[in-house]
């Protein structure tokens, strides 16, 4: 009598502990981008949050969080003078950017994947995905010293 009320205990208390990991993993799911996996996810047209602030010298990682491919791309005409234009697929320039996606896809974050980018200078830097900039797939990052 006495084991079969120890693996009653057991066992309710097995559930319970399994219970509390499966509500964590759909907070998770639901918010993919909680603590220092990264700071900036992407649904399907959209990056989440779509303005991020930040100070110099901190770094940002865009995940991507979403079944399709994306990308991470500086307008250069609108980041500050000073900035280092940035991209994933590391190219020098957005044409280039444009360019290489259009060509091999190159620069594309798979699901999963991440970018990221430090900030040396203090100002407002606006971004985009290639393949989804028609949907308005676009963010922000202001800088603040």
């Amino acid at each position: 009598m006495q084991r079969r009320r120890y693996l009653a205990a057991v066992g309710t208390a097995l559930s319970v502990s399994l219970a509390g990991c499966s509500s964590a993993l759909s907070v998770f799911e639901d918010d993919p981008c909680s603590g220092e996996d990264c700071h900036v996810g992407m649904n399907r047209t959209e990056f989440l949050p779509d303005t991020y602030e930040i100070s110099v010298g901190d770094t940002i990682i865009w995940k991507n969080t979403s079944e399709a491919d994306h990308t991470v791309t500086a307008y250069e005409s609108r980041i500050p003078d000073d900035a280092a234009f940035f991209a994933s697929g590391g190219f020098a320039d957005q044409e280039t950017a444009y360019n290489a996606w259009q060509g091999e896809r190159a620069g594309g974050l798979g699901t999963r994947e991440t970018f990221e980018h430090t900030f040396d200078v203090p100002g407002t830097y606006e971004y985009f995905c290639i393949p989804h900039e028609r949907a308005n797939m676009t963010g922000e990052v202001v800088v603040s010293e």
